[in-house]
């Protein structure tokens, strides 16, 4: 056996072993391990890694001693060992959990606000482009990114990825472009694929792109399935299905920052049916045994998210015009998280879901966070190249990622934990704490005017406290103290868009 003697709590510890690479070591052999500490025990699925090395992980939670028991079904006895573990380090927090029903928090209890963003299939790019993105995430303050596993054909997406799932090869599909892109949807024929043998580099590089994502702070929302495919990953049957998700859960699960999306817009994936997305759901529940955050994704028809295990709710808009106004709909109908992975993506191309304007796109950030909801982001600008962030990554082109710092900020500044909207009038949306404690000692009510331009506006919260009083220009990202006031006041703003009213007492 070869394996770390120390690890920090919430990091990955592997352990890795010499074995058979006789016949097809991913269906014929197995591998596994139990970890017991002193405050936990911890059964967890190893995987084939190629050449004859096999590999568990696992993911302590708490600090100290642990001794570890690994069985595998080419050992003839089992193997013993033990590790230390330290404490974090001051940016670990842990994995993300649901909290007070509709947020979230780090495992150690700090705030998570997510603000995140999509990029479809940026690790299969080019290792100067996954670094252009690395870059723009750490530039843009996204604390999310939403990917897939499998490669993705699409509008602005005609070309071959860097490395597939699967041993095999391709169809022999010539050249792709705009125009016969769709001769080739859904098409399996021409593909040589083995889907019980995976392809281990291809899942190696995914793993190296989630510690790089670990190490600027954002989580990994892996998308496990999607109906955009020329290659026939879509269409594998139970047994493949299950193989996978199995085999993924093994690899990824000991990452603290990895998600679980089963799929992106399920229902157009006409080859599953409910009880296929049930039985992926029972798969990870069984097989994660640091229970990650569960989604999945909708086009038109939304999942029933009261499921339990559904851990949160990830959103595609249904209505042209409506979508962040909708959140607090959601939070009562499925008391879960809201997460609007998909409201519109800012941009300019033909389609009606990729060409909203920055300032759209960030009134829809506003909306979904001042009703108690946490806004994804996207862009789809044109270029000659048919490089698009929303798939490819690489660098940002637009203005509402340049808001996103500034939002978290404000949202990093509530009381308690999270924001929940309160009724007060009709032509505004107020946000306060979800804790009504806090709500009470603090005072804190958080107005957002969206595309309305009022000049004043007129508060009165009681003749007790004394308030302070702040305008915030949500778009020019400033912060302006209008004054401290008792009783009634009036607050005079600057008769633009997109301004918010921060009050609390003083």
């Amino acid at each position: 056996m070869d394996y770390q003697t120390t690890v920090e709590k919430w990091g990955v510890w592997e352990v890795s072993c010499a074995g058979t690479a006789e016949g097809n070591p991913f269906t014929q052999q197995w591998i596994r391990a139990v970890f017991t500490g002193k405050s936990e025990t911890v059964e967890a699925d190893g995987f084939y890694d190629g050449d004859g090395i096999y590999k568990v992980r696992f993911m302590p939670s708490f600090t100290g001693e642990y001794r570890f028991c690994l069985r595998a079904s080419f050992l003839e006895q089992e193997q013993e060992g033990s590790f230390w573990v330290t404490e974090p380090a001051a940016d670990n927090h842990g994995p993300v959990r649901v909290a007070n029903t509709w947020h979230f928090a780090y495992e150690d209890g700090v705030p998570y606000y997510s603000v995140g963003t999509t990029c479809y299939v940026w690790e299969l790019q080019s290792d100067e482009r996954i670094a252009q993105t690395l870059a723009s995430l750490r530039e843009s303050g996204f604390n999310k990114i939403r990917f897939c596993i499998f490669p993705k054909h699409y509008d602005y997406n005609l070309g071959e990825p860097r490395s597939y799932p699967y041993e095999g090869t391709p169809m022999d599909s010539g050249v792709l472009t705009r125009e016969n892109f769709i001769q080739y949807t859904g098409k399996t024929q021409g593909n040589h694929w083995d889907f019980e043998r995976f392809c281990t580099a291809h899942f190696a590089h995914i793993e190296a792109c989630v510690e790089k994502l670990q190490g600027i702070g954002v989580e990994a929302d892996l998308i496990l399935m999607h109906p955009y495919d020329r290659w026939g990953f879509s269409q594998m049957n139970e047994a493949q299905d299950d193989l996978y998700i199995k085999y993924v859960v093994a690899r990824f699960a000991a990452y603290r920052n990895v998600w679980w999306s089963l799929a992106n817009e399920y229902d157009l994936m006409e080859h599953k049916s409910i009880r296929d997305w049930e039985r992926y759901a029972a798969i990870i529940c069984q097989k994660d045994p640091y229970r990650h955050l569960r989604s999945i994704h909708n086009c038109i028809a939304f999942y029933d998210h009261a499921r339990p295990w559904v851990t949160h709710c990830s959103i595609q808009r249904q209505d042209l015009y409506k979508s962040a106004e909708l959140v607090s709909e959601w939070r009562m109908r499925y008391r879960k998280p809201v997460v609007l992975d998909e409201i519109a993506y800012e941009g300019n191309i033909e389609h009606g879901w990729g060409n909203i304007t920055g300032e759209e796109m960030v009134r829809r950030f506003w909306e979904a966070a001042c009703r108690g909801g946490y806004p994804g982001h996207g862009e789809t600008f044109l270029a000659d190249d048919d490089v698009l962030w929303w798939s490819h990554g690489g660098v940002l082109h637009g203005e509402s990622w340049k808001r996103v710092r500034f939002l978290l900020r404000i949202l990093g500044e509530t009381p308690g934990l999270g924001l929940a909207e309160k009724h007060r009038s009709w032509d505004e949306v107020c946000a306060v704490p979800e804790s009504f404690t806090e709500a009470e000692r603090t005072g804190y009510h958080l107005f957002y005017y969206s595309f309305m331009r009022p000049s004043f506006r007129k508060f009165y919260f009681d003749d007790v406290y004394a308030y302070r009083v702040e305008v915030i220009d949500t778009w020019n990202m400033t912060i302006e103290e209008a004054g401290v006031f008792t009783g009634s006041f009036r607050v005079e703003l600057p008769g633009r868009q997109y301004m918010a009213v921060r009050v609390q007492k003083a």
